[in-house]
């Protein structure tokens, strides 16, 4: 990719600019911690830096907007998500991402379109990004002790583990939640346990 610091500081800039600042400290220690998973699991750092900081960029759209600018990956937009377009906020950035600062690699955008909910059979950055975005030092259950255990486990361990937790968490408050969830808990369970954890 051309130049990722001049993409993260557009990124950052641009990020900034369109939502309100404490979600905007909310990127910036997801991008660190972004950052920190790569690290530990052997990816590149800035791409996960580059991710983290815009994952939330198009937090404050419109409805309208926020559908309109989705749409253009070119997938269908679920009844789910026309009446919840919120849920569409990682689509619409990986859209920006793509048409304003010309982001091609595909892992990248897959990871900031699926922050949210997470997908079955995720690149490694959609993972990074997954876990950070629910895992970043302000989250309430995000204490220290909590981030080293799960820095134990492999990748697909953690996701694992947080997925699950994320759900029973959804399910607690009442919120709805994706159809896959409980599919895509179970895909992570049997690949960490192939893996030995």
């Amino acid at each position: 990719m051309d130049d990722i610091k001049q993409k993260i500081k557009e990124i950052g800039k641009y990020t900034k600019e369109n939502i309100k600042p404490s979600r905007y400290e909310h990127s910036k220690r997801v991008a660190k911690m972004c950052v920190k998973l790569c690290r530990r699991y052997g990816l590149d750092e800035k791409k996960g830096y580059l991710i983290g900081i815009g994952h939330d960029m198009c937090k404050y759209l419109s409805n309208d907007e926020m559908i309109k600018t989705a749409s253009r990956d070119g997938n269908d937009i679920s009844e789910e998500e026309r009446n919840t377009p919120m849920l569409l906020h990682g689509r619409a950035a990986a859209v920006i991402m793509k048409e304003k600062f010309f982001i091609t690699d595909n892992e990248l955008l897959e990871a900031v379109a699926n922050h949210v909910s997470g997908m079955l059979g995720m690149c490694d950055y959609t993972k990074i990004l997954f876990l950070a975005d629910k895992c970043e030092p302000k989250r309430p259950q995000s204490t220290k002790k909590y981030r080293k255990n799960l820095m134990k486990l492999s990748l697909d361990g953690m996701t694992a583990s947080v997925l699950q937790e994320n759900y029973e968490f959804l399910l607690k408050k009442g919120f709805s939640i994706y159809p896959n969830t409980k599919k895509m808990i179970q895909y992570y369970i049997d690949k960490a346990g192939k893996e030995g954890n």
